[in-house]
């Protein structure tokens, strides 16, 4: 069973990989849910990290339906993935009526060989899930993250399973959203391949001067604080699973 830690600094990749976590994934855009991260932490995060590391490709938040120059974008993004290290990238592109863009998709995964590609939860986003994991077969993804379409994963166990199971060997299911150690036992038994936590935690920030009424975010977390993947909550889950 691995364990993939969604991180956003190199402090949570070096608590990923200390806490004995298999894979990350590495994202800028916190407040955004994950967008491609910067190339300064995906070069340096390379120099430190020695398990796989899969780059978010989205150029921006919002939804999945993305036009010809942000698709330029993500190509130039994965070509950046590929030269610094990656060992594969997160993606997915939907259609307007919330089916997976099959050819489009398909074509960036063909783009970023030799680098896998993980299927990210656009999927959840999607009206028909066994459809759905048939187009990402389809693309050639390797795997998709996913929390069956549910708000959180362990809501969603039954769609997981079904998912796992019609899967087979054809392509891995990772099970991510609210995922933690009080749940880990439960997911893993319904036959998911892997769980994808961020093991979140918060610690305040080092600047002690803050201005009562402004804020650059306007929503936690913000600029007082710090979020991390806590290598605490890492080496539960991942005891847990072992």
């Amino acid at each position: 069973m691995t364990i993939e830690v969604c991180a956003y600094s190199l402090e949570s990749c070096i608590n990923a990989q200390a806490g004995g976590a298999g894979r990350i994934e590495l994202c800028g855009g916190l407040g955004e849910g994950g967008t491609t991260p910067s190339a300064g932490l995906i070069e340096v995060v390379r120099q430190h990290i020695d398990i796989d590391v899969f780059v978010m490709i989205r150029p921006r938040g919002g939804d999945f339906v993305y036009d010809v120059f942000e698709e330029e974008i993500m190509r130039k993004d994965i070509d950046l993935a590929k030269k610094l290290g990656a060992n594969g990238v997160v993606l997915g592109v939907l259609l307007a009526d919330g089916q997976v863009d099959i050819a489009r998709t398909k074509a960036l995964v063909e783009y970023a060989k030799p680098m896998k590609v993980t299927f990210h939860r656009a999927f959840d986003l999607t009206p028909e899930p066994m459809k759905a994991l048939k187009a990402v077969i389809e693309t050639g993804a390797e795997r998709i993250l996913t929390s069956g379409q549910k708000p959180a994963a362990i809501e969603g166990i039954g769609l997981l399973e079904q998912l796992a199971k019609e899967a087979g060997n054809s392509i891995e299911i990772m099970a991510g959203g609210g995922v933690n150690h009080n749940n880990a036992a439960q997911l893993a038994a319904a036959g998911v391949h892997s769980l994808h936590l961020t093991a979140k935690s918060f610690r305040p920030g080092r600047q002690k001067y803050f201005p009562a009424d402004i804020s650059m975010a306007g929503e936690s977390p913000d600029e007082r604080s710090v979020m991390y993947s806590d290598l605490a909550l890492v080496e539960a889950i991942v005891q847990v699973v072992s």
